[in-house]
């Protein structure tokens, strides 16, 4: 599959419920895309209704800090006005976790995944919460001091 197909699947939702159906069905949290493997986190709202992705019960965009500067991010409308978001691609060979969970989650509803080994598998919310404390830290490949500094400089 290609990085526009799946961005473009996204914009037949129109509720949030129908987003993460079409993730799931997708093969999220963990997409192959041009050969390569992603995890895919996405945020937005639909009419001012708020949903997110969490990593170890943290937003993502927490959890993976400045590797969201080395992530690719594509810009997602729905078929209703004032829906959308955005859908980060973080390259799996940058996690250099073994072991964490996604959720993807809005008000009252989520989809919950425990991925291991590059493996996912859909949980329940009860267990997504009843893992938090057992999962290691999330670490993902960031800049290093140099790449910081040449960022720093071109940005000044």
């Amino acid at each position: 599959m290609k990085v526009e197909g799946f961005v473009a699947s996204l914009k037949n939702a129109e509720t949030i419920a129908q987003l993460f159906e079409i993730l799931e069905k997708k093969g999220a949290p963990i997409i192959e895309l041009d050969g390569e493997k992603f995890l895919i986190v996405v945020e937005g709202d639909f009419e001012g209704v708020k949903f997110w992705t969490e990593i170890n019960g943290k937003k993502a965009n927490m959890a993976l800090g400045d590797a969201m500067l080395n992530s690719a991010s594509f810009p997602f409308k729905c078929k209703k006005p004032y829906t959308g978001g955005n859908a980060i691609f973080v390259k799996m060979s940058d996690i250099e976790s073994e072991e964490f969970l996604v959720a993807y989650k809005s008000e009252g509803i989520g989809l919950y995944f425990k991925v291991k080994e590059g493996k996912a598998e859909k949980i329940s919310p009860a267990d997504y919460e009843r893992l938090i404390p057992e999962m290691p830290e999330f670490k993902v490949k960031s800049f290093s001091e140099e790449q910081m500094d040449m960022m720093g400089a071109f940005f000044g």
